[in-house]
C-alpha cells in the first residue's frame, strides 16, 4: 500500500472514531492514538527524510494536511462535548438559590484552650505570663536550680541532650526538661516583687504510656517578695483548683522532695474517672498528681543575687495535659496528639 493511500485510510478511521468519542477520557485516548508521539501519523512524518525526493513532497503535504484536519476536528469535538455537558447540567434543574455546603469551623486545640484558661486564672491573681527558650543551657535547666552534675535528680529527668560540645567535651545544651529555667532567667533580670507563670513545651526521654509522652506541656509559676510563706502557696493553688475544677473536687497536699525548693510538696486531684475509687488512669490510687511545688530554696535565690534573709518565694510546676484529663475524665494522654477529629471535636 502506498503512503498516500495509507494516509487516506488513517483519515477515515480517525474521524470515524472521533465521532464516537463522548467524554473527556475517550477524547484524550483518541488524541494519544492519532496525534501522539507514538501515533501512526507521527511515524509517517518521521519517515519523510528517508523517502525519494519525488515522493517526499506529495507524502509530506498529505500527512500535514491530515494532521491539521485532525487537530481542527479534535477542537470541534471537544467544544461539542463541553456544550453537551452544559446542556445536561441545565436539564438537571440545578437550583442556584440553595445554600452551599458549609465548611467545618476550625477551633483551638484542647491543650491550647487549657493553657489560655489557666493563664487567665493566674493573671487574675496578679501573675504575669512569659515564655522562654525550648533549647536551654545546662546552667539554667539544672545547676542554677540547685541540681549540680552529680545530683541524682538529673537521672529522673531523662534528658534529651543537644549535639553541642565545649572544648573539654562537656555537653551544655539540652531540650528543656521543665519550664523552671525561666524562673532563673526572670530573677536574673528583675528584682522582687515578682509573680510569673511560664507555659510551654518540655521534653523527656521516656517511654510512652497512658500518662507519659516524650513531649508535653508544663506551666511554671513562682512568686518572690517579702514575707511569702507556704500558706500563700497553698492559697494560690487552692484558688486555682476551685476555679478550674470546681469547688467540689478534692485536693491533696503531701510532702515531697525537689532540689530547688525547701520544703517541697506535691499536689494531687481526685481522679475524675473513678471518683477516688481507683482505676487504670490513677493506678488504683484514686488520686492523680498534677504538680510539684514548694518554697524556693535559699541557694537558688542566692545564685540570682536575691538575699534570702529579706525575700522568700514559692514555685510550682504543673503538667498541662493532666489538667484536662482530670477535668473531663480522659484516660489516655496520647489522645491529645493522635489527630483523631472524633476526639478533638468534643472540645
Amino acid at each position: 500500500m502506498s503512503l498516500i493511500k495509507q494516509i487516506e485510510k488513517l483519515r477515515e478511521k480517525a474521524l470515524d472514531e472521533l465521532e464516537g468519542a463522548d467524554d473527556a477520557r475517550e477524547i484524550e485516548t483518541w488524541r494519544i492514538c492519532y496525534l501522539g508521539k507514538k501515533s501512526e501519523l507521527n511515524d509517517i512524518l518521521r519517515s519523510l527524510p528517508r523517502l525519494p525526493l519525488n515522493k517526499r513532497k506529495d507524502v509530506g503535504a498529505a500527512a500535514n494536511r491530515l494532521k491539521k484536519e485532525l487537530e481542527e476536528s479534535l477542537g470541534q469535538r471537544e467544544q461539542a462535548i463541553g456544550q453537551k455537558q452544559i446542556e445536561s447540567a441545565g436539564e438537571a434543574r440545578l437550583d442556584v438559590s440553595l445554600p452551599g455546603r458549609s465548611l467545618p469551623i476550625g477551633r483551638l486545640h484542647p491543650v491550647t484552650q487549657v493553657i489560655d484558661e489557666m493563664s487567665q486564672i493566674f493573671v487574675s491573681m496578679g501573675f504575669q505570663v512569659l515564655e522562654g527558650p525550648e533549647v536551654e543551657w545546662d546552667y539554667y535547666n539544672f545547676e542554677a536550680l540547685n541540681i549540680p552534675k552529680e545530683h541524682p535528680a538529673r537521672d529522673t529527668m531523662a534528658t534529651l541532650w543537644v549535639d553541642y560540645e565545649t572544648g573539654d567535651g562537656d555537653r551544655q545544651m539540652l531540650m528543656r526538661t521543665h519550664t523552671s529555667p525561666m524562673q532563673i532567667r526572670v530573677m536574673e533580670n528583675k528584682k522582687p516583687p515578682l509573680r510569673v507563670v511560664v507555659p510551654g513545651k518540655v521534653y523527656r526521654y521516656e517511654a510512652t504510656d497512658a500518662t507519659h509522652i516524650p513531649m508535653f506541656y508544663q506551666i511554671e509559676g513562682f512568686a518572690v517578695d517579702k514575707d511569702i510563706t507556704m500558706a500563700d502557696l497553698k492559697g494560690v493553688l487552692y484558688e486555682f483548683s476551685r476555679r478550674f475544677f470546681g469547688r467540689d473536687r478534692k485536693v491533696r497536699f503531701r510532702c515531697d522532695y525537689f532540689p530547688f525548693v525547701e520544703p517541697g510538696v506535691e499536689m494531687a486531684i481526685e481522679c475524675a474517672v473513678c471518683k477516688g475509687g481507683g482505676c487504670r488512669l490513677c493506678i488504683d490510687s484514686g488520686w492523680i498528681e498534677i504538680l510539684g511545688a514548694g518554697m524556693i530554696h535559699p541557694k537558688v535565690l542566692e545564685r540570682v543575687n536575691i538575699d534570702p534573709e529579706f525575700y522568700s518565694g514559692f514555685a510550682f510546676g504543673m503538667g498541662i495535659e493532666r489538667v484536662p484529663m482530670l477535668r473531663y475524665g480522659i484516660d489516655d494522654i496520647r489522645l491529645f496528639y493522635s489527630s483523631d477529629l472524633r476526639f478533638l471535636r468534643q472540645f
